[in-house]
């Protein structure tokens, strides 16, 4: 079977010599090791504030934190996303409001978020999804007119770009996730990419109990009570091995998905979605519409390559109050589906999925 997701784990000798090098080093807690791998990020992604921590859920919660979402606020957001996004919002105590998304895309629709904001209204959450990259030039221009922040949720979107930048230089939050199966895995960790040094120190803090790491622990003053979200050495040495190799294995799910987009393109019963104008996507999922979706996943499983919309759609969950008018989220989740794309998708394996949607279910 073929699988949709799988975590890429470095070569023995490259991984585990320095695994054991940190893990007998005397200090496995956060330390020179996270330094140097927020350092290598933030000279990737072209951002000097990069804070890590220990999951992108932890990069998402302090990015509201900053903002200072709470009681009685909104956040917009999409339904079309995995938990974290929203619940996340919920443990502010702020509501979660729903757009709907663009028929073509899936993606957050920026008239759906203009026609939603309120007085209430504290923040605009947007997600990459499937690495393809939101209408950030509708979205900035949204935010811009209303004087919200955007935090741009790019857990599927390592190294995707918007005007040629990667994505992490463009909204005052961006937030990324290292979990086991995404473009780059720490085991466990995320990425907070802020604007500016205001931001960039408090969030040191927030991830820390509240406590400032360059001042000795008997000398210091929590004035804000934070989180125990910090990452650590030895998920940073896994990094910091990962990066080493990160361009070699995003460009193969790039060729992949380029790849789809050129073979399937005017196949019966298969839509391909478009991508925005100024964005390049890192494929971490490949995205498609397709018609009798149980029968195209039961064919695909036939023929040995494991598809599935992967996602319950956020609304569906109780913890979700609002329960607003979205018919282009109900009509693309009808049909929408994941195909194999990552680095581990061979030429012959591609053929072969190409091969199988071309024959028909």
């Amino acid at each position: 079977m073929i699988p949709l997701v799988k975590p890429y784990v470095p070569e023995k000798n490259k991984l585990l010599p320095r695994l054991e090098e940190i893990l007998y080093s005397g200090y496995i807690a956060e330390g020179e090791a996270v330094e140097e791998f927020e350092q290598k990020l933030a000279d990737l992604i072209g951002n000097p504030y990069c804070v890590s921590l220990n999951s992108g859920t932890a990069a998402l919660h302090i990015a509201l934190m900053l903002i200072g979402v709470g009681e009685g606020d909104e956040v917009i957001s999409t339904a079309l996303t995995a938990e974290p996004t929203n619940t996340t919002i919920a443990l502010t105590g702020a509501r979660v409001v729903f757009a709907d998304v663009d028929p073509e895309t899936g993606l957050i629709s920026p008239d759906s978020i203009e026609n939603l904001i309120s007085n209430k209204t504290k923040a605009i959450m947007v997600v990459h999804y499937g690495g393809m990259v939101c209408d950030m030039n509708k979205i900035n221009a949204v935010s811009k007119k209303f004087d919200l922040p955007v935090i741009e949720d790019a857990a599927h979107a390592f190294m995707s770009k918007f005007k040629g930048e990667y994505i992490g230089t463009n909204s005052p939050y961006t937030c990324f996730s290292f979990q086991a199966i995404k473009h780059l895995t720490t085991v466990d960790g995320g990425l907070l990419c802020l604007s500016n040094e205001h931001d960039y120190l408090r969030a040191k803090r927030l991830r820390w109990f509240g406590l400032d790491k360059k001042v000795p622990r008997l000398q210091n003053n929590i004035t804000e009570a934070g989180y125990k979200y910090h990452m650590n050495n030895v998920n940073a040495t896994i990094g910091l091995v990962q990066l080493e190799c990160i361009e070699k294995n995003v460009k193969r799910y790039i060729e992949n998905g380029k790849y789809y987009d050129e073979h399937l393109k005017g196949t019966p019963g298969v839509t391909l979605l478009p991508y925005y104008k100024d964005t390049k996507p890192s494929y971490w999922l490949y995205t498609l519409k397709v018609d009798r979706r149980d029968d195209f996943i039961k064919k695909m499983a036939e023929n040995n390559i494991l598809a599935s919309p992967l996602h319950l759609r956020n609304d569906r969950h109780s913890l979700f109050t609002y329960k607003g008018n979205t018919p282009n989220l109900d009509s693309f989740c009808d049909k929408y589906v994941h195909i194999p794309c990552g680095w581990w998708v061979s030429d012959t394996d591609k053929e072969h999925i190409v091969n199988v949607i071309k024959k028909g279910w």
